[in-house]
């Protein structure tokens, strides 16, 4: 029993980094109640923390935003459409911040283009999740130790523009989750840290209609399947999916003259991770854990089995809206909106951020806007995020001779 308190703390760190696991209540054919789960449950959710300020400005919408150094994330097939050769991005994001100060996720990623017509290109980017210092303590509160779970992931890419309009480009990713670490994983327990594989796959594609010479209006749109891989195991009795998801987004930008300038955006994104429940002819359901479910067959098995049906599967979709003005290029305001339905975990928030460039650097802030209460509290509430930029071309070496 000792042994198994020591995991109490563990237990809270999952739930604080995950959706919150809701159940609904169902009257089944019989007339009875029925208890399922309608929320898909994965390991490794740090994965899908938005880590780019801009978008975290815009309610965390990105994967049809015009491209940048943070592409890596959104989309990797937008690289190749990116203004400048080379660029690197940095992300501070705190977490938890009304509760604890030490959990925070850092961000780094860069790329730089290459080949006719600088139409391929190259990235790469880690992400690093901090879960802080842990005290072990056992059914009598007393301690047993200490420990520093912490999460990471690295991945690089390759894009390739296809046409004057169209991209392509995938990624692959390795991840490393050890979120017992240190005495509370030191107890004689079945427990060893998680590492896998994934890869991303994408497609982007951007036109630009030219109405005079300061007018313009561009049209972008993409698609990213990600964090396509193994599973995650911390023990020799379960293992479980990584967030397998499916995102597509667009955006339209309109300039109106030489210095202003307006995109609106939108982002939808569902996991591709079976359901954990079984329903019978009578309609009742059982819970049942998803973790021996092939990769193929249960991506596929996502799209037709949540509770209710098609409306079920409808539910477990995330909804990213957001707007941006940017003013010379220079300063830019930025506003959004995030929806979950409220049987697929129920966050709801408003975001808003800023954005200063002036040449290579470009300084973005967020702040998501306190909404909700309990689990349904977004762990961003009132957290300010930070990323810098640097984007630039490369500078040619002149030669000069003297006379």
């Amino acid at each position: 029993m000792l042994k198994r308190i020591a995991f109490i703390g563990l237990s809270i760190i999952i739930g604080l980094c995950s959706k919150p696991a809701i159940a609904q209540q169902k009257t089944s054919l019989n007339g009875g109640t029925t208890t399922g789960s309608v929320l898909p449950e994965t390991g490794v959710p740090f994965l899908r923390i938005s880590p780019d300020a801009r978008s975290g400005g815009m309610g965390d919408v990105g994967i049809g935003l015009s491209p940048d150094a943070n592409s890596q994330y959104w989309d990797v097939a937008k690289i190749p459409f990116t203004n400048k050769m080379y660029g690197i991005s940095a992300t501070y994001t705190p977490w938890l911040k009304d509760l604890v100060p030490d959990i925070f996720l850092a961000y780094i990623a860069g790329y730089f283009k290459f080949g006719a017509d600088s139409s391929q290109a190259i990235s790469a980017s880690m992400r690093y999740f901090s879960l802080g210092n842990i005290n072990y303590t056992d059914i009598n509160a007393q301690p047993i130790g200490t420990g520093m779970p912490r999460e990471f992931s690295f991945d690089a890419g390759y894009s390739i523009r296809l046409s004057p309009y169209l991209s392509a480009g995938a990624s692959l990713r390795y991840i490393h989750s050890d979120i017992a670490s240190g005495a509370g994983a030191q107890q004689g327990l079945d427990y060893k840290p998680a590492n896998a594989f994934a890869a991303d796959l994408g497609m982007f594609y951007t036109k630009t209609h030219e109405i005079d010479e300061f007018r313009s209006s561009t049209f972008n749109i993409g698609a990213i399947l990600s964090n396509v891989g193994s599973k995650v195991s911390y023990s020799s009795q379960r293992s479980d999916w990584i967030p397998v998801n499916l995102g597509i987004g667009a955006a339209y930008t309109y300039q109106s003259d030489a210095y202003n300038k307006i995109t609106f955006a939108v982002d939808m994104n569902k996991l591709l991770v079976p359901t954990p429940h079984t329903a019978d002819s009578s309609g009742n359901v059982t819970i049942e854990s998803p973790g021996n479910i092939a990769l193929a067959p249960g991506i596929f098995q996502s799209f037709g089995d949540a509770p209710g049906g098609f409306s079920g599967e409808m539910r477990q979709i995330d909804i990213s809206a957001g707007v941006e003005y940017w003013y010379q290029n220079q300063f830019a305001l930025r506003a959004g909106y995030f929806y979950e339905n409220p049987q697929n975990g129920d966050r709801k928030y408003f975001s808003c951020g800023i954005g200063v460039k002036y040449n290579i650097f470009t300084l973005n802030a967020s702040y998501l806007v306190p909404s909700g209460s309990g689990i349904e509290r977004n762990p961003l509430s009132n957290t300010v995020r930070f990323s810098l930029m640097f984007e630039f071309d490369k500078i040619e070496k002149q030669n000069s001779t003297t006379e």
